[in-house]
Order: structure tokens, then sequence, then C-alpha cells
């Protein structure tokens, strides 16, 4: 069954409905806007008279970039509201504020902040978010471990996995990040400069590899993971406020493996940095670029040996975590890797390439093809964030 869908005209009286959200807007004065400029969402801002203002966010029953031609299933609203249970518990300050689900309209409501800025702009922009990095590599060991066997029995642990299964959105994500981009589909697309590059992809070698990367993908089912952590998904301050970010869109959250949600965030900070290079963007801004991988690593490494104690089975010992660790990070290089492959060859590009004009855009895309490549083939040599920056500026060039 589908639930009614809202539209700014009907905002204010599903607030009213709404008794226990009276102390945060007053729905008889509300002004509203529809803002969702995502696939898959209807997403309201509704602003009061006394400037109090919340976000409702809707999942529709379709890909909103392509239409009714692609259904999906309302349900997947139930997955964000269980990413942010989850991180209300155990990250609360790296979310927005949450209001909670209501299930029959497959709707959450959340805190406004609309005077935040996307890091994907602020990165295009050229703006330094300093710590945000590591806000975000904390947010991902604080939930990963809260949700992990190593915080939970495991009867829990596997209660959860149950309850969290996602099958329509890691589909799209099997298909769109792991399966599409290394073969003739529909949805790809790429200028025709980087066809060599393309095809390169799709050798016995980075098959095989990406292969693997798949099966961890589908089958190792860790902690509960945002499954989109990308800068798209991810609100900065404005200003000169440090060490301050705030993850959303958690749709795709699900049981998986740990370093898929660090990759995300590892593979889209090289699709700022290529398109850093090719605007040949300030030094400042290009070395602290450079710097975020290891800053979200080592937050999150950080964090998870200071939660380590706490863990509920100490026949996972210390050795065993050092051996955890590395292999999260090669997970990590990998899946950084494939999310910054599917965005240059696959559906759903990113402005960080797209909005440059065509030769920058072609160099930058070359450049996140060779880097991500790399990675992905390399992953398990590259074995610390400085050899990783180090292969990286090899194919990127120094300052």
């Amino acid at each position: 069954m589908t639930a009614t869908l809202l539209d700014p005209s009907t905002v204010g009286a599903y607030l009213a409905s709404r008794g226990d959200l009276a102390h945060l807007i007053d729905p008889s004065t509300v002004t509203v806007r529809e803002v969702g400029d995502g696939n898959l969402n209807l997403v309201f801002i509704a602003t009061d008279a006394q400037n109090r203002s919340l976000v409702i966010k809707q999942s529709l029953p379709y890909v909103r970039m392509v239409g009714e031609s692609w259904p999906l299933s309302q349900d997947r609203i139930l997955a964000e509201a269980r990413g942010y249970d989850a991180a209300t518990r155990f990250s609360p300050d790296s979310i927005p504020e949450y209001h909670g689900l209501d299930e029959p309209r497959r709707l959450i409501v959340l805190e406004d902040l609309s005077g935040w800025t996307v890091w994907r702009t602020a990165l295009n922009e050229g703006r330094v978010s300093p710590g945000a990095a590591a806000v975000v590599g904390r947010h991902v060991a604080r939930v990963g471990f809260g949700t992990s066997v190593f915080a939970l029995d495991s009867a829990a642990h596997k209660a959860a996995v149950a309850a969290s299964v996602n099958p329509e959105l890691c589909r799209i994500t099997e298909d769109l990040v792991f399966t599409e981009p290394y073969r003739d589909a529909e949805n790809n697309a790429w200028d025709e400069q980087l066809t060599d590059a393309v095809l390169a992809l799709r050798s016995d070698a980075m098959l095989a590899e990406v292969a693997e990367l798949k099966l961890a993908f589908t089958t190792r089912a860790e902690a509960l993971v945002h499954g989109d952590l990308h800068t798209g998904s991810i609100f900065v301050p404005g200003g000169d406020t440090r060490d301050a970010a705030k993850v959303f869109d958690a749709e795709f959250s699900f049981y998986g493996p740990v370093g898929f949600d660090l990759g995300a965030l590892f593979g889209n900070v090289l699709l700022a940095r290529a398109r850093a290079t090719v605007l040949d963007r300030p030094d400042e801004f290009v070395d602290w670029l450079d710097g975020l991988v290891a800053e979200a690593w080592q937050a999150f490494e950080m964090e998870f040996r200071a939660l380590w104690p706490t863990r509920a089975d100490d026949s996972y010992t210390d050795r065993f975590l050092d051996a955890w660790l590395r292999r999260t990070w090669s997970d990590a290089v990998g899946f950084g890797g494939v999310k910054a492959i599917r965005r240059i060859v696959g559906l759903a590009k990113v402005s960080d390439i797209q909005t440059l004009d065509t030769d920058d855009r072609v160099r930058a895309a070359g450049l996140v093809l060779e880097t991500a490549q790399t990675w992905v083939k390399e992953r398990s040599a590259l074995g610390t964030a400085e050899d990783l920056l180090e292969r990286t500026l090899g194919i990127l060039g120094r300052r």
C-alpha cells in the first residue's frame, strides 16, 4: 500500500495532527518549501512565524530522477529511521536532531539545518571545513561498534541483522557500484575521450577485485552502516566553526562491512581532489584535502580503540582488533575506489566533476579513474594512509 504523499499545501495540517511536535513549531503559521534535490524522497522545510523550523522527509514510491517507470518501495524510510535511531543512541552530536518516524505515512521529522552547507557544495567552492572528517570518522566508529557483535551479544546482533534487511536499496548499490560500471549497461555514460580508461576497468584482474568487494558488501553483516556516506550526505557549518559535521540521508542503512562507510567518504574526497587539481585551487585547500582520508581514519581508529575495552565478549582480543582494523582499512580503500568509479561511469554523477567545463571534466574524470582503479587493485599493499596518499599523489601530481 502506498502512503499518501504530502505537498506544501498539506504539510501544515499534518504537523497540526502531531501533538508531540507542538513544542517545536506552530503549524497554524507555517510556510512550507519543498527542497528535495535527491533521487528518492520529498523533503519539506516548514517554518513558523517565530522562525522555528522542521524538516519533513517522506519516501517517494519511485526513483525521482527517473520517474514512475522505476518504482521503489516507500519502506526504505524504515531503514533510515533505524539509522537515525542507532545514531541517536551512539553518536547523537553528529546527526540532525531526530524527531521520530511516522510509519503509516512513511516519513520522518528532523531538525532543520538550512543554515549549514552540504559538504560537497563547500568542497566544490574550495571551502575548508576543519575537523569535519574527524567527526565523520568518529561517527562511523561509534555506530559501527555499538551495533556490532563487539558491543551486542550474539542473539541481539542476529536479531538486529534480521530487522535491518534493506534489499531494494542494497540492490541499487550492488548494481550501480559493483556491477554496471564494469560492463555494458543502459545507465552508464561517459565522455568519449574516457573510453579507453573505462574499458580498462573490465580487465580480468580488475573484475576479480571488484567481485571480492561486492561479496564483502553483500555478505559481511558486521554492523549497521549508513550505506551511502558520501559528501552529499554530510552537512558542515559555515564560518570558522571547527570540528563539526552532521550525517544525514541514511535510507541505504543496512548491516554490512564497517569499511564501506569510510570508503564512501574516501572516494568522494578523491572526486573533490581531482576537481581541485584541474581548477588549480590554492595550496592551502589542496593540502587540507590531502589530509582528509588520514584525518577520518585516525579519528575512526582512535575512537574504536577507546570503545574496545567495553566489548561484550573478551574472546575478541587486542591482537584480533589490530588485524580487524587492518582489514577494515583495506576494505575502505577498495570501497573508496569503486564508489569513485561509479560517479564517473555510472548513473547519478556528481557536481564535483559535472560542473567542470569539458576539458577540465575529462581531465578530472581520467585522474579519478586511474587513481580509483589503483586503490582497488593495490588496497592490500597500501597499508597506511601515508601509503595511500603517496600513491595517489603519484597520479594526481604534487603541489
